[in-house]
């Protein structure tokens, strides 16, 4: 059968593609807006629901009968669906209403609403838009995303179904701490992920571009001028650059892990806490997230066992002996020593081995340890949690 994945590619409307393109977005967001405004004042509304309320405001509005109804009905699917996650999943903020100066555009069509012929994009409204193939479809889509991102770029999102490709066979285990300093520290010092410091190289080059946002804005209420907007796309492009350099180292060394360990023990925690201390410019240059999101996606796709691992208490347990030290480590302290064995090394490899130990890989932990269970929000299925050795078993192994 293979697997369900998006291929996205670029696309090139011309003035005329722009105009239509962004007309049908309005409208969806149109009714975005209005779903959103039913859910604060009539309570939660469903798909049925919102599909009545959309046949009868096109029987009465023109405008919205100008567009695709496609188009429309996947934005209000999309919004229902956003609705249903935020109540079943704890924490999850409910959709909000998207602002015409602030949203960017989106909008899906199913294979009713789309068509590819002469390599050109085809959409409702007679619209023919080029598409910079970079690489083959595997199979026939089933839905396009279009979208345009803060650059003013725009893309199409092909879902496909592609063959499955056998991963190599992999023995053994490796654990992944996460870090500053050092993006990902591992268990195998060879497969370190280092800081790269890619925002921080066009650090330089972003802040002229905001100073010249700065001097050129003018005051609310006002069209902002060209040179605004021109300094705007400025250091939208560096923040994107960043990103996409990023993306890709996390991407390579997420494969290299993939493709030489079976099971990977990953530190589970998140870098949100990291934003409000002093190291927040350089842990969001570390894109520890966006790392961990690859290395987990890529582990599934190859059927390896992925264990997430609560970081507590693994930088004060020893890897060697298990025992756990009595009192917190300091950021500054970068040495472990234990005080049971003496065993010392590197703080970050140290918390590595025990995560990996976590698994059952190190003797450390008894199998009932490690349990599966329904996975956290943001994190694929098929992951497994791991408990803390519990102190009284510290001495195993």
């Amino acid at each position: 059968m293979g697997e369900v994945v998006r291929y996205t590619y670029r696309l090139r409307p011309g003035a005329m593609a722009q105009r239509a393109l962004m007309d049908e977005w309005h409208r969806c967001r149109f009714l975005w807006n209005e779903a959103v405004h039913q859910q604060r004042t009539g309570g939660k509304p469903t798909f049925s629901r919102l599909s009545k309320m959309l046949t009868q405001a096109r029987a009465r509005s023109v405008w919205l009968r100008a567009g695709s109804q496609v188009a429309q009905q996947q934005t209000l699917r999309t919004y229902a669906q956003a609705l249903d996650h935020s109540f079943t999943v704890k924490g999850r903020d409910k959709p909000v209403v998207k602002a015409r100066r602030t949203a960017l555009p989106s909008m899906e069509y199913t294979t009713r609403g789309f068509s590819i012929r002469d390599r050109r994009l085809r959409l409702p409204g007679k619209v023919s838009i080029p598409v910079v193939w970079s690489r083959e479809l595997p199979s026939e889509p089933t839905s396009v995303r279009v979208y345009r991102d803060s650059l003013g770029h725009w893309y199409a999102s092909f879902v496909v179904r592609r063959p499955i490709e056998p991963a190599p066979a992999a023995m053994g285990g490796i654990g992944i701490d996460w870090g500053v300093s050092t993006t990902a520290t591992t268990t195998s010092p060879a497969h370190d992920l280092p800081y790269q410091g890619f925002r921080r190289r066009c650090a330089a080059e972003l802040a002229r571009a905001q100073r010249k946002m700065g001097r050129r804005r003018r005051p609310r209420g006002h069209t902002p001028s060209n040179g605004y907007l021109q300094a705007r796309r400025d250091a939208a492009r560096l923040h994107k650059k960043a990103a996409r350099q990023n993306t890709h180292a996390a991407r390579v060394w997420a494969r290299r892990v993939v493709a030489d360990y079976h099971t990977i023990a990953i530190e589970d925690f998140t870098p949100r806490f990291l934003a409000r201390s002093t190291m927040a410019r350089k842990a969001a240059d570390a894109a520890i997230g966006a790392a961990k999101r690859e290395l987990i996606e890529r582990a599934r796709r190859a059927g390896r066992k992925v264990v997430l691992v609560p970081p507590a208490y693994t930088t004060m347990t020893c890897a060697s002996c298990g025992a756990r030290a009595k009192q917190r480590l300091a950021l500054d302290v970068r040495v472990f020593r234990c005080d049971a064995c003496g065993h010392a090394a590197d703080r970050d490899r140290n918390a590595a081995r025990v995560i990996l130990a976590a698994t059952g890989e190190l003797d450390r932990v008894s199998v009932d340890d490690v349990r599966h269970c329904r996975p956290p929000s943001g994190v694929v299925d098929g992951a497994v949690r791991a408990g803390n050795p519990p102190a009284s078993a510290a001495g195993k192994g």
